[in-house]
C-alpha cells in the first residue's frame, strides 16, 4: 500500500511553537492535563503497518517502559520490546496505524521512544491524524480509504538512540482525532508512541443514562496525587480488571503514623454519582487498610485550575471503609452521603498506603 504523507498541517505552527521537552519533565509537561490516547490497555489498536519483521507494532502502545533481554534472539534476530522493521526500505519511510483508546481526543504532545535501539534505531520521525468513523466496523482502517484526510501532527523530527523523545504542540488541536499514523524515516526501531491529549467522549443523548463518570474513556482524567512510586494513578480510570499488580496504583510503603495517599480525579462530566467501586484485584498482600472518597463542585475555569486537596469545598461521599484483597467493594444507596448534589471531582484516599486496581464514580450527567 502506497502510503502518502499530508500537505496540510492540523497544527498551528506559524512561529515554530513546537516545543521539545525534556525526558525529566514530561510528566509534569503531560501528567495532570492529559492521558495517552493510544494507550493499549485502554482500547487503542495497531490496524495495520508497512513492516514489522524484526518486532511487532502492537509493542508501540505498551503502557510500561521497554526492556531489554541481551543475548536472546528471534529466528529473526535479536528480540526487542519495541516496534523494529527490515534494513533498506525503498520507501521513504515506514508507518504504524493506531485507532484511538477512546472515541476521540484532542492532541497536545507526542512521545517517541526509542529505548534501547542503539545502531538500528529511527532516525527521524513523524506523526499525523485524522477523523474517521465506519459505522460497520470499527476497527476498519482509514489508511486503506484513499478519501481519508490526514492532518500533519508532528513534522519530521529527529530521534537519537535509546532515548525518550517528547514535543509538546503550541496548543491543544482544535480538531478531536480518532486515529494516528506514526511515521518512521526511513526504517529502524521504535519501542514506544505515546500520543498526549484530551479525551472526548460521544455520550448518549439526554441525562437520564448511568456512566462511569471518572472512566478515562469517558474523560475523567487524574489530575493530582501523593505518591505513584510503583504504579500509576491513572491506571484506577482504565477499562477491565487488568492482569496483575502492575497495571493498578500502588505507593510506597509509609513509616510514619497518620500517613495517607491520594489521588484527585475530575470527572468526564459533572454528575451526582450513585455508586463507587474500589477494586483491590491481584493486591493480596499490599491492599490498603480502608479508603474514604470525598467530592467538591469546583467551578475554577482558568487553564490547569484545579481543587487543592486542603480546601473546605471537598465534602466526604464515602465514610472509612475496611478493604479486603483482590476484591471489588461495592458502595451505594445508604453507603453514600450528600446523594443528589452534583460534583465535578473526588478525591479517593487510602489508609495508610497499598494498591488499588479500579476506581469506578457511577452517576448521572447534571446539567
Amino acid at each position: 500500500m502506497n502510503v502518502q504523507v499530508p500537505l496540510r498541517s492540523g497544527v498551528d505552527d506559524k512561529s515554530g511553537l513546537i516545543r521539545l521537552v525534556k525526558p525529566e519533565d514530561i510528566q509534569a509537561t503531560f501528567g495532570s492535563k492529559c492521558i495517552d490516547l493510544v494507550s493499549g490497555p485502554l482500547g487503542a489498536a495497531v490496524l495495520s503497518f508497512s513492516d514489522e519483521f524484526f518486532a511487532s507494532a502492537i509493542n508501540l502502545i505498551t503502557p510500561t517502559p521497554p526492556i531489554q533481554k541481551v543475548g536472546v534472539y528471534t529466528p529473526n534476530g535479536a528480540w526487542y520490546d519495541g516496534w523494529e522493521t527490515r534494513r533498506h526500505n525503498p520507501n521513504s519511510f515506514d508507518y504504524v496505524t493506531i485507532k484511538f483508546g477512546v472515541a476521540s481526543g484532542q492532541i497536545l504532545g507526542v512521545e517517541i521512544d526509542t529505548g534501547f535501539f542503539n545502531g538500528n534505531h529511527a532516525p527521524a520521525a513523524a506523526v499525523e491524524a485524522c477523523v474517521y468513523q465506519n459505522a460497520g466496523d470499527e476497527l476498519a482502517d482509514p489508511s486503506k480509504d484513499s478519501t481519508v484526510e490526514w492532518d500533519l501532527i508532528l513534522p519530521i523530527q529527529p530521534c537519537g538512540p535509546s532515548a525518550r523523545h517528547a514535543w509538546r504542540l503550541p496548543q491543544t488541536t482544535e480538531k478531536a482525532y480518532t486515529h494516528a499514523r506514526l511515521l518512521m524515516y526511513p526504517d529502524g526501531g521504535i519501542a514506544r508512541f505515546r500520543l498526549y491529549g484530551i479525551a472526548q467522549p460521544v455520550f448518549p443523548p439526554g441525562l437520564d443514562t448511568v456512566l462511569d463518570l471518572a472512566s478515562l474513556q469517558n474523560g475523567g482524567r487524574v489530575i493530582a496525587f501523593s505518591d505513584q512510586h510503583y504504579g500509576t494513578a491513572s491506571n484506577l480510570l482504565l477499562p477491565g480488571r487488568g492482569v496483575d499488580m502492575g497495571d493498578g496504583w500502588e505507593t510506597k510503603r509509609s513509616r510514619r503514623e497518620g500517613h495517607i495517599d491520594w489521588a484527585i480525579i475530575r470527572l468526564g462530566a459533572r454528575g451526582t454519582i450513585s455508586k463507587l467501586i474500589v477494586d483491590t484485584a491481584h493486591f493480596i498482600g499490599n491492599f490498603p487498610q480502608a479508603i474514604t472518597v470525598k467530592a467538591c463542585d469546583f467551578m475554577g475555569g482558568g487553564e490547569g485550575e484545579q481543587p487543592d486537596r486542603k480546601v473546605d469545598a471537598w465534602v466526604e461521599i464515602l465514610g472509612p471503609q475496611k478493604c479486603r484483597a483482590h476484591y471489588e467493594h461495592v458502595f451505594e444507596g445508604d453507603a453514600l452521603t450528600e446523594s443528589g448534589k452534583a460534583w465535578t471531582h473526588v478525591m479517593l484516599t487510602m489508609v495508610p498506603d497499598g494498591g488499588v486496581k479500579r476506581f469506578r464514580v457511577f452517576g448521572t450527567r447534571a446539567v
